[in-house]
């Protein structure tokens, strides 16, 4: 059976299962990376994780933005039938909420790093340096980006734990093949 790359009417392609997936992993990761850099003693190990954070943040972003793309032109599968009409509304929703999320966490992690007063240069994986954003440098507008920063990096975790829990009563309760379709790609011909 030949795997597609794009969409069918039942089921997910390649494109957009590796694009869910690595998405997931690195937001989760990032917000371990998060949690756990701001909680060293040690400066150097933590300056590290915060150049690795900026850079997994940039990728995030232009994945999410890949991501976008790609969806809007290759429609995913419609919910199966069993599905009830109110989570047939709440889903999109919930779908747009994060990939909203998804883009303003790396953009205010990308604003924070722009407004601070520590001026250090932000250099994805050491290749390159990103430039700044066209904000002013000041010590309110680096704790009002912290800030932004932090809340929505729990809405983004509360949004992905529901997501996690909303598969998994697909898959383990409604046993409705939701979940299964983001695993096993199109065939092409569905």
């Amino acid at each position: 059976m030949e795997s597609s790359i794009t969409n069918t009417s039942t089921r997910y392609g390649w494109a957009m299962i590796v694009l869910h997936w690595l998405i997931g992993i690195i937001f989760i990761g990032q917000f371990v990376l998060g949690f756990v850099m701001m909680r060293i003693e040690s400066q150097r190990t933590a300056f590290e994780l915060i150049q690795l954070h900026k850079s997994f943040g940039f990728l995030l972003l232009g994945l999410i933005i890949l991501r976008i793309a790609w969806r809007s032109g290759n429609a995913p599968p419609p919910l199966p039938s069993s599905v009830g009409s109110l989570e047939r509304r709440t889903a999109p929703l919930a779908h747009f909420a994060l990939y909203l999320l998804q883009i303003a966490l790396p953009l205010s992690g990308w604003a924070l790093v722009s407004v601070s007063t520590l001026e250090i240069p932000s250099m994805p994986f050491n290749l390159f340096v990103m430039p700044n954003l066209p904000l002013a440098v000041s010590d309110a507008a680096e704790s009002f980006w912290t800030a932004a920063h932090w809340y929505l990096a729990y809405a983004g975790i509360a949004l992905v734990v529901l997501h996690i829990l909303a598969a998994l009563r697909h898959h383990f309760w409604l046993r409705d093949g939701v979940l299964a379709r983001m695993i096993t790609p199109s065939s092409g011909r569905e």
